[in-house]
């Protein structure tokens, strides 16, 4: 059944017309990534393939799409409280990026393991950074602590409409430089960037499929569409930060049900795998959520008629150096 046909739960809709306001506020201040051909992917999958290089955008990834969207739509009262937000690096990254931009006071919330680099690297964009707990829902519940606490303006990392929005002017890119699209392969973590692309496309052609890939480790999306409504998983299984969440959004888990055709999975391993196989191939080096779509690919895991016109969507490249030098060459 298809995102179009099947039964979803009600929320949150975006028109193009949001997007094409967002990318106003977002389009300046980003590089519009360039989409890049991979014959060897083609031919190991049978699709017409290309990669969406947001590992190329400012801040390493797609993250600071969103956060340049919210802040603009901020009054001067909340810019001048500053602003905090929770994230696994790339949204902190981003956060602090876009406030720097506006002049806005920013403060992350980043879990105790997070990747040194990328904890060096919002420090470096001029953001507060706090350690807390060890996984990015714990580190939320301390954003939001401070939140009440000191009267941030707190920006949700992938649940907020305005920050969806602003994701979605990846989609709005992909149209323009591949209108001929038929299938966007998008990783899911907490599901900011597949609602936004998502809808994003579809508001160009609802016949575009999109599907969404999460580690099989922390398949929450999965089961929360396939439950109808929200789950909190029990535990995760999953190194891949970008892809560690407990518990989506209630806006992202009502798009994705609405507008994403199909969920794949896969262990951690796999996507390791295609980001060494990116590496070698296509000479780009992605992070583990980046490289799950190509996995997927590669797996056998989506289902499309050969010379499918394909986009996968390369999410970001701050990849931790250290789990790379951890990886088998074998």
């Amino acid at each position: 059944m298809s995102a179009g046909t099947r039964p979803g739960i009600p929320g949150l809709t975006l028109t193009r017309e949001d997007f094409e306001a967002a990318y106003r506020n977002v389009g300046p201040h980003v590089y519009k990534t360039p989409l890049l051909t991979s014959r060897s992917l083609s031919q190991a999958c049978g699709l017409d393939v290309r990669l969406k290089a947001e590992l190329f955008q400012r801040g390493g990834s797609y993250k600071v799409r969103g956060p340049l969207n919210k802040i603009a739509r901020l009054t001067d009262e909340e810019r001048a409280r500053g602003v905090i937000c929770s994230s696994a690096g790339n949204h902190a990254q981003g956060v602090a990026i876009a406030a720097q931009h506006y002049g806005v006071n920013a403060v992350v919330c980043m879990a105790e393991n997070a990747t040194p680099a990328k904890v060096a690297a919002t420090e470096g964009y001029g953001a507060r950074v706090v350690l807390h707990g060890s996984i990015w829902d714990e580190a939320n519940e301390k954003a939001l602590e401070l939140v009440a606490a000191e009267g941030y303006t707190y920006i949700h990392p992938f649940d907020d409409p305005d920050l969806i929005a602003g994701q979605g002017t990846l989609g709005l890119e992909i149209m323009e430089q591949f209108p001929e699209v038929e299938l966007v392969v998008v990783p899911i973590g907490g599901g900011g960037l597949i609602s936004g692309i998502s809808m994003a496309v579809k508001s160009f052609n609802p016949g575009i499929r999109v599907i969404g890939v999460e580690s099989s480790g922390a398949p929450a999306m999965k089961r929360s569409v396939a439950q109808g409504s929200r789950v909190t998983l029990d535990t995760v299984d999953c190194v891949i930060d970008g892809l560690v969440v407990k518990r989506v959004g209630g806006n992202t888990c009502s798009v994705v049900s609405r507008f994403v055709d199909e969920i794949v999975t896969l262990p951690d391993e796999q996507i390791f795998e295609a980001v060494l196989w990116l590496m070698a191939r296509a000479k780009v080096v992605t992070e583990g959520a980046a490289a799950s779509p190509v996995g997927a690919l590669l797996q056998g895991l989506v289902d499309a008629p050969a010379g499918t016109k394909t986009v996968c969507v390369l999410s970001g490249g701050n990849l931790d150096v250290k789990k790379l030098r951890g990886m088998s060459w074998n």
